[in-house]
C-alpha cells in the first residue's frame, strides 16, 4: 500500500549513514543562525563560532569576544545584536551569573566594519536566589516591536525581561518575570497569534548519555502563561515534544528558528552527539513543521525510491512515454475457481520497457501512478555538489538508469540519459511546514545566480513545468511516496 512519506519514514530511506554536513560542524550550545553578506554564522559556548558560505558545509572562524556560554544573534535594522551569558550555569563552580548585549554592524571578522561595542550587563544572579543568569535569547515581537530576552537553567526558574531594541539595554524599570520551570536554553518566536517558548528539557554535557530534548509551550500573551497541549503549563513542568535522540544523534538543545521563505522553515540546535562523528557535540539543522499550530521538528531528507506526487491532483510524475501494458491471465469474476492457488504478479520490470524509450532526451509529464518503471525516481545526495541551508543537493533519475531529471533554458523540465553533475540536473528538496516538498533545481541554464525562485509546479494536471515557489498554491507542492 502506498504511503505518504512521513518524517518518520524518511529515517529509514537513505543511501548512506553519513549523509550529514560537512566540513567541522562542532558547536555547543549555538546561536540561532544569522545571515550577513552571503554567509551563515552561528556562535557558541566558549567564543568563536562557525561560519558557512551555502548552510551545508561549515567551518570554524566566526568571532565573539567575552567567552561565557550559550549566546544569541538577532540582526535589528542594520545591526546585529549578540547577547550571552558571561558567567552561572555552574561554569566556575557557581551560578552567580551575568548577561550582557553588545552590537556588531557586521558578523564577517575580515570586513572592515567588524567591530563590538563595549558589553552592556542586562541581567544578572546572585548564585543564591532561585534563578541562574545564563542562555539567554532574543525575540523582537513582530505586532509590537518590542524586544524580550528569556533565560535561566535548571537551577531556578526561566525568567523574561525586556530590552530597548534601539540600545540592547534593559528598559528602565523593568522588572523580570518568571514563566517556566524544569528547562534550560529557551528560546521565543512569534507565530499567527501565538508566543511560543521552547525549553531544553533533560540532561547535557555527557555525551552520548546525554538525555537533553526540546520541548514547547504557547500562549497569546508574551508575559505568559504558556501552556503545553493538554494545557499543562510550563512553569509547573509542562511541555510538548519538539524533538528528541533519533537517526544516531542525541540531546538535542537549543533551539532556533530561520524562515527561508513562505512555507520553508528550519531549525537549529546542537546535538550532544552525533554517533556517526565519535560522539561530538555538532551543529543541527532539521526542517521546521507546523501542525495544528505547534512546532515539530522534521527529518532532514536523505534520498531513496519514490513516486513524486503532485499535491494539485494526485498525479505522479513519469517520462513522457507510451504505456505499456502488462500481460496477465484475467479470469471472470464470477467464475472464481476458489481452489485454484493464488498467485502474486510481479510489478513491471524496468528491461521490459525501456527497449521503447526513445534515446537523448525525453520529456516529462504526469499521470496517473501505476508503479511502472517510467513513474519511478531515485533520489541520490551528490557528493562534493555544494548544498544549502540544511541539505545537500540531489540528482533524481529514473530507478535503475542515470537518466537525470533536468531544467531547460526556457523554465521546463526533461530528462537527460544520462547525469553529468551540472547544476541544471542538481535539486534543492526541501520539506515545507504542512509535510509537502518543494523541488528546486540549482540553477535555470544561462542564469549566473543560483535558482532560489522557480520550483517543480505543476501548471495542469498533467503539466509539469517550472514557476515561482507559491506556498499558498498546490501547483508549487510534491508529495514523496514509497511503495
Amino acid at each position: 500500500m502506498n504511503k505518504i512519506l512521513t518524517a518518520a519514514l524518511l529515517s529509514c530511506l537513505c543511501f548512506q549513514t553519513t549523509h550529514a554536513q560537512t566540513g567541522q560542524p562542532y558547536i555547543h550550545d549555538p546561536s540561532t543562525i544569522a545571515y550577513c553578506d552571503g554567509k551563515y554564522y552561528t556562535f557558541g559556548t566558549g567564543g568563536g563560532g562557525l561560519i558557512s558560505e551555502d548552510g551545508w558545509s561549515w567551518h570554524s572562524g566566526a568571532e565573539r569576544p567575552g567567552g561565557g556560554a550559550a549566546p544569541d544573534v538577532m540582526k535589528i535594522g542594520d545591526r546585529y545584536l549578540v547577547i550571552y551569558g558571561a558567567t552561572g550555569g555552574g561554569l566556575g563552580g557557581g551560578h552567580n551569573g551575568r548577561i550582557l548585549t553588545m552590537w556588531n554592524k557586521t558578523l564577517d571578522p575580515k570586513s572592515p566594519d567588524f567591530h563590538y561595542t563595549t558589553p552592556i550587563e542586562v541581567a544578572a544572579s546572585d548564585g543564591l536566589e532561585d534563578n541562574d543568569a545564563i542562555d539567554p535569547s532574543l525575540l523582537l515581537d513582530p505586532t509590537t516591536g518590542r524586544l524580550w530576552v528569556s533565560y535561566g537553567t535548571y537551577f531556578g526558574t526561566i525568567r523574561l525581561i525586556e530590552l530597548d531594541p534601539a540600545t540592547g539595554e534593559r528598559v528602565a524599570g523593568n522588572v523580570e518575570k518568571d514563566i517556566a520551570i524544569d528547562c534550560e536554553a529557551t528560546d521565543l518566536l512569534y507565530r499567527n497569534g501565538w508566543y511560543y517558548l521552547l525549553g531544553t528539557h533533560g540532561t547535557c554535557c555527557d555525551g552520548v548519555n546525554s538525555t537533553y530534548n526540546i520541548v514547547v509551550g504557547r500562549s497569546r500573551s508574551v508575559e505568559g502563561p504558556y501552556l503545553d497541549n493538554v494545557d499543562r503549563d510550563m512553569f509547573h513542568g509542562g511541555g510538548r515534544m519538539v524533538i528528541a535522540a533519533g537517526d544516531r544523534v542525541c540531546g538535542p538543545g537549543h533551539f532556533g528558528r530561520t524562515v527561508i521563505d513562505e512555507g520553508i522553515e528550519i531549525m537549529s540546535c546542537h546535538y550532544e552527539a552525533d554517533f556517526n562523528q565519535g560522539g561530538r557535540s555538532v551543529l543541527g539543522i532539521r526542517p521546521l513543521l507546523w501542525r495544528n499550530d505547534w512546532p515539530v521538528a522534521g527529518n532532514r531528507f536523505k534520498g531513496g525510491t519514490f513516486e513524486i506526487e503532485s499535491e494539485r491532483r494526485g498525479y505522479s510524475l513519469e517520462l513522457a512515454v507510451d504505456f505499456v501494458r502488462m500481460a496477465q491471465e484475467r479470469e471472470r469474476f464470477w467464475q472464481i475457481d476458489l481452489t485454484k492457488p493464488v498467485k502474486s504478479l510481479e510489478n513491471q520490470k524496468l528491461s521490459d520497457v525501456i527497449g521503447s524509450w526513445p534515446e537523448g532526451d525525453i520529456a516529462v509529464r504526469c499521470g496517473d501512478y501505476m508503479f511502472r518503471p517510467h513513474q519511478r525516481w531515485t533520489i541520490t545526495p551528490v557528493a562534493g555538489a555544494g548544498g544549502y541551508l540544511g541539505n545537500s543537493y540531489f540528482k533524481i533519475v529514473i530507478e535503475g538508469t542515470d537518466r537525470a531529471l533536468a531544467a531547460t533554458a526556457n523554465k521546463e523540465l526533461t530528462t537527460v540519459s544520462k547525469f553529468s553533475g551540472s547544476d541544471e540536473q542538481l535539486w534543492r528538496i526541501e520539506q515545507a511546514i504542512d509535510g509537502t516538498f518543494r523541488l528546486m533545481p540549482k540553477r535555470i541554464p544561462g542564469e549566473e545566480q543560483l535558482n532560489t525562485r522557480f520550483v517543480l509546479y505543476s501548471a495542469a494536471d498533467s503539466t509539469p513545468t517550472l514557476a515561482e515557489w507559491d506556498f499558498n498554491s498546490d501547483n508549487s507542492k510534491w508529495n514523496l511516496r514509497v511503495d
